[in-house]
């Protein structure tokens, strides 16, 4: 593998049974029964012998308590341990966007560099995130430990598709929040398009199916175009954000107990 080209992970560290009524977009309206889903969640590594990027960083044990119940398969950092990606020797951390189950345990990464979205650092930042229906979203101690990323100049904010090292690309899609980003790593065989919350599911895209939590309707609509012009080609593989079938679609790493796919 070459300095340019990663190995990509997706590490599945929960998941929570739900219904189609409750996650998607006014389900109503397409006139289906109400069915079963599962909403699994997923933090993601890029690695080589040069290179070791951490997109995402799960939710923390913090928020547990008040969240929805979810079984817990994995605690994001010792999982990220069991796979040598060690917080203190500061890998590359890219926040695809600032909910709290993508950017929990962010400050376990203290002198590491983050990448997040201009846009997406705006908004939490600004006079509309403590909107009930923003906030609810959130941790305000997450977005408090943002703000101090940024002052301490760890933070790369990109307003653009930007190449954040060789062979990884940052597209910021917005949709789902103003500053949604998907990340695009090269690997042997193509490319690994992660959309995190650009597409939860892989019905989004193919149906047109909005997540139920969303800044932006059209822009989401939008995103979805986008991840199908951006996976059109063989070897542009788009990896869903929330999908359990991820798990399905791609082959598990050996030795990681089942809960770790090899994605690119």
């Amino acid at each position: 593998m070459s300095g340019t080209t990663y190995e990509v992970l997706a590490i599945r560290y929960g998941t929570r049974a739900t219904s189609r009524a409750a996650t998607f977009f006014n389900h109503h309206v397409y006139r289906e029964a109400d069915s079963p889903i599962d909403l699994d969640f997923y933090l993601w590594v890029a690695r080589n012998d040069q290179h070791t990027v951490v997109i995402d960083t799960g939710y923390n044990a913090a928020t547990k308590a008040h969240r929805l119940p979810r079984v817990e398969l994995a605690d994001p950092l010792a999982a990220l341990a069991a796979l040598n990606v060690r917080a203190e020797a500061s890998p590359q951390v890219i926040i695809t966007h600032a909910h709290y189950d993508h950017m929990g345990n962010l400050d376990a990464f203290p002198s590491s560099e983050v990448v997040i979205a201009q846009a997406e650092f705006d908004f939490w930042t600004g006079p509309y995130a403590d909107r009930p229906q923003f906030a609810c979203t959130v941790e305000e101690n997450e977005i408090a430990h943002l703000r101090e990323v940024r002052a301490q100049g760890r933070a790369t904010l990109v307003e653009r598709a930007t190449q954040v090292a060789p062979g990884i690309e940052v597209i910021p899609v917005g949709g789902h929040t103003p500053g949604q980003l998907v990340v695009r790593v090269a690997t042997e065989t193509g490319h690994a398009v992660l959309a995190s919350d650009a597409a939860h599911f892989y019905e989004e895209v193919d149906l047109d199916r909005p997540f139920t939590y969303l800044t932006d309707l059209t822009g989401t609509y939008r995103a979805y175009e986008q991840l199908r012009e951006m996976t059109g080609e063989p070897g542009e593989v788009l990896v869903a954000g929330h999908d359990a079938d991820v798990m399905r679609r791609f082959p598990p790493l050996l030795g990681a107990g089942g809960q770790v796919v090899r994605v690119g």
